[in-house]
């Protein structure tokens, strides 16, 4: 007695790299005896046993429904439009790491039964590869290159080339396929050049690239002497630079304490006031020694004519004491008449 089957056996394990599409096939014949509805069944089997299995998509009264799980919304679909032409084929797109684990195709049409397990792994491309150098590169050192991916599913493989002058590799290298790590022993100055890394996994290649410059060694002695010579030049030239300022700060401030020094043993200038009041004391004092020839002259004098300040200052007479009695000169001798002599009243006027 016939029943249903499913014809598509060839494969059962899939690799593909993240981000392609892949086809998870799953083809079937019908018999006559199979007369129930046809229902098609795609779930996702988890590594733990403990977990139950998930339904992804499934066909069923002539309906697809695809809202089951919500990792592949959107992006998995029915290979044919019409999966009762015997195509249950399912199609992922843009593949994620995360899509890795067995799938399984279901197809039910009572009495008839049948499934097919598909083992799918996506693998991750190697990606942002860098390369580096480890160690001094001088001449009779050990020199590492090395060489790592950022991204990509294991196991990867990493392979160093020599894309400059002799193309294999020095006799010395020593390569590590797993780390990605390439020793060369007792450099030499031939060994300077371009060295090319290619990181590969089962589904793509990364690669980059470092330049190797091997140079004689460095006279540390001399760089040595050099700067502490170089350091102790800096040291003085500060030095310099702060006693001058020092310097410099203490004549300031020399300059302002003598420019705002007041001496108090030198007397204040004279006003104009105080000199004149001295000047007209001084020529009233003298009025009595004076002759009329004198006096008449004297009347002609202005008092509004004040001396300048360089006038030199008559000094100062006591009011406390009364002028004492002196006897007159004989003004006959002189050729002169007796005149009396005009003194100084209380309010200041002469009489």
């Amino acid at each position: 007695t016939r029943s249903l089957t499913i014809t598509s056996v060839d494969q059962s394990m899939f690799e593909k790299a993240q981000g392609e599409k892949v086809t998870l096939p799953c083809t079937f014949e019908l018999s006559e005896e199979d007369e129930g509805p046809l229902d098609i069944e795609w779930v996702l089997i988890p590594a733990d046993n403990q977990k139950r299995e998930q339904i992804i998509i499934m066909y069923a009264v002539d309906r697809v429904y695809n809202h089951y799980y919500a990792a592949l919304t959107g992006r998995m679909q029915f290979t044919n439009l019409d999966p009762r032409s015997g195509d249950g084929s399912l199609d992922i797109l843009n593949l994620k790491a995360a899509d890795t684990g067995t799938y399984q195709c279901k197809v039910k049409k009572a009495p008839g039964v049948q499934s097919k397990k598909i083992q799918l792994t996506v693998l991750v491309k190697p990606a942002r590869t860098k390369c580096s150098i480890e160690g001094s590169q001088e001449i009779g050192k050990d020199v590492t290159l090395k060489c790592v991916s950022q991204e990509g599913s294991p196991l990867l493989s990493y392979d160093w080339r020599r894309v400059s002058g002799a193309h294999e590799l020095p006799a010395t290298s020593v390569l590590n396929k797993n780390t990605g790590e390439l020793l060369l022993k007792n450099a030499s100055r031939e060994y300077s050049g371009t060295y090319n890394c290619v990181a590969s996994n089962r589904v793509g290649t990364d690669e980059c690239s470092v330049e190797l410059n091997v140079t004689p060694p460095v006279n540390t002695a001399g760089i040595i002497t050099g700067a502490i010579i170089g350091t102790l030049l800096g040291l003085s030239v500060l030095c310099s630079l702060i006693f001058c300022c020092c310097k410099k700060h203490r004549e300031k401030k020399y300059e302002k304490e003598v420019h705002h020094d007041i001496r108090e043993d030198v007397p204040p200038p004279k006003s104009r006031s105080s000199t004149a009041r001295s000047y007209i004391g001084s020529n009233r004092s003298s009025l009595g020694s004076m002759s009329p020839s004198n006096m008449e002259g004297y009347t002609k004098t202005p008092y509004s004519q004040v001396p300048s300040e360089d006038f030199e200052r008559a000094p100062p007479q006591n009011p406390a004491f009364a002028p004492s009695k002196v006897a007159a000169p004989n003004l006959s001798r002189m050729g002169a008449v007796p005149v009396m002599i005009p003194a100084q009243s209380k309010d200041g006027s002469i009489v």
